[in-house]
């Protein structure tokens, strides 16, 4: 009577089984449709369902993991490709504009030179007070305040003024003080993202008039000329062009990594 029962209660178990993976095979077959048709969220979706309906479609679910990995490899696949396309674009506005600006690197101590404007290379302006833009190959931008004059002031911060409106430095963690035939030669740096604005200030006002305040023990005020202005905003425009170059460098790696990750669980099946 129990083995009776027992054989009845499986039977049950079997067929309540077979039936989830009968109701979850339109899932996969959709599933399978959509990788087909490139629209991968969606397949993804179909699959997602399978697990929440009916979780005790055991070879359903199996399958839906297999399928899960062809999409994910089909999306790295995409990703790349939209990306390799984007890299050349990039790559190509870069070379169309790199001419304009000054590399300076020593490869003999540098992996990673900076490009300046050619108004703003150091050979052109000895012992002047000013912002000087660069940024890096890598796309990192900083503005330097350099001040010389007869007596040091200690400045850590400039202050951009244009008309009513103004943006602050918070004091810089890169500050250099030395002397040069009399002159008092002071340096900041200030980083693009740290630096509250304030690039974005001078861009924003690359027509306008600005004024500047060094700030430190004493204060020393002039105005940013229009050559100035007008190089620290192409170099922000270079900087726009070398970060986005490396975002799309770092995508690829990240993609490149996601697909062998899952080629390897494939692999390994």
């Amino acid at each position: 009577m129990k083995r009776t029962c027992f054989i009845g209660c499986l039977a049950v178990l079997l067929a309540a089984c077979s039936n989830y993976e009968e109701k979850a095979q339109p899932y996969l077959q959709r599933a399978q449709e959509l990788l087909q048709a490139g629209a991968y969220s969606e397949a993804k979706s179909q699959i997602d369902s399978i697990r929440t309906l009916y979780p005790k479609a055991v070879e359903a679910r199996r399958a839906g993991i297999k399928l899960m990995q062809q999409i994910e490899l089909k999306e790295q696949t995409r990703t790349l490709a939209y990306l390799d396309s984007a890299y050349r674009a990039k790559t190509a506005v870069l070379d169309s504009i790199k001419g304009r600006y000054v590399l300076e690197k020593d490869t003999a101590y540098q992996d990673v030179g900076n490009y300046f404007s050619p108004s703003q290379t150091v050979e052109r302006n000895a012992n002047r007070t000013f912002l000087r833009a660069q940024v890096s190959e890598r796309g990192v931008m900083s503005l330097t305040s350099i001040y010389c004059g007869k007596r040091n002031i200690h400045h850590t911060a400039v202050k951009v003024m244009s008309g009513d409106t103004f943006a602050q430095t918070p004091p810089s963690r890169d500050v250099y003080e030395t002397s040069d035939l009399g002159w008092q030669i002071e340096k900041a740096d200030y980083v693009l993202g740290q630096d509250s604005s304030v690039i974005d200030f001078i861009v924003m006002h690359r027509e306008d008039p600005i004024r500047v305040e060094f700030l430190g023990e004493r204060t020393y005020r002039m105005n940013l000329l229009p050559s100035d202005r007008r190089a620290i905003a192409e170099v922000y425009d270079l900087a726009q062009v070398l970060a986005a170059i490396e975002q799309i460098k770092k995508e690829q790696k990240e993609a490149n990594l996601k697909m062998e990750f899952v080629k390897r669980k494939m692999e390994g099946e």
